[in-house]
């Protein structure tokens, strides 16, 4: 999910990245240290992976990986198979439910309140004091599952992110987990396919002249959805995924 229409981020220094936090005073993905790789050993027994261009990720510092979106289960293939701790927005409506409350946070999910306003602009800069760690996100430019298969018109925040902490983007396509895991399905289909490519690492400060105005934000997103789209063989649609009419979803 990305995070749209948001205020710009405000600075915050490393220690501010304590405000990420769970109820039960653990950071936000702290699971991961114990489950990334048996979960990445179990998942590679249940699906025939095809992973390109893990090379293309970087093993230390600030990444923001944006992949497109075509299923629920995106998230964990991505999170469990880059290599690295991996944070992503979810979400705040899971924080609602008593199997959702504890869990995901400890898996690498940070709620959003997708009310947009002040909400949003707070998370950005959980995010932004979380990347200025070192450390890695996932975002999904689109904003939300396509539901027709097209990669959709993205939103700027990913760019904004990356330009005003410094932070690599590594632009990630996936192939097939709309087969294994249809929108709308809970259940996914074992033994299917799935390519996850990650592309090279792209720094959007080098390319933004210094500026961060909205044509800047535009132009640099178009391009980081063009870098996608050649990843995950999307045809491009130049419209948000949440604007598309019914009848053309599947």
């Amino acid at each position: 999910m990305a995070i749209a229409h948001a205020e710009p981020i405000e600075t915050m220094s490393d220690d501010d990245v304590d405000a990420i936090f769970i109820d039960d005073g653990r950071p936000p993905g702290w699971l991961q240290e114990y489950l990334r790789t048996p979960v990445a050993a179990a998942f590679r027994r249940m699906w025939d992976f095809n992973i390109e261009g893990v090379e293309n990720v970087p093993s230390e510092g600030s990444i923001l990986f944006t992949p497109n979106h075509l299923a629920f289960i995106d998230s964990p293939f991505v999170m469990a198979l880059n290599g690295r701790r991996t944070l992503a927005v979810g979400k705040g409506e899971y924080m609602d439910s008593w199997k959702t409350k504890y869990t995901l946070p400890a898996m690498g999910m940070v709620p959003i309140d997708r009310s947009g306003g002040q909400a949003a602009t707070d998370t950005l800069n959980r995010v932004a004091a979380f990347l200025r760690g070192g450390n890695a996100f996932l975002i999904y430019p689109e904003g939300t599952r396509s539901r027709d298969g097209s990669l959709h018109r993205g939103r700027t925040g990913a760019v904004r992110l990356a330009l005003q902490t410094g932070a690599k983007i590594v632009p990630v396509g996936l192939i097939g987990t709309n087969v294994i895991q249809p929108v709308d399905t809970v259940m996914p289909k074992f033994r299917r396919p799935c390519t996850i490519r990650f592309g090279h690492a792209i720094d959007v400060t080098a390319r933004s002249g210094g500026q961060d105005n909205r044509r800047v934000l535009r132009s640099l997103t178009d391009e980081l959805m063009y870098e996608i789209s050649e990843l995950s063989e999307q045809i491009y649609s130049d419209t948000y995924g949440d604007e598309i009419p019914e009848a053309q979803k599947n």
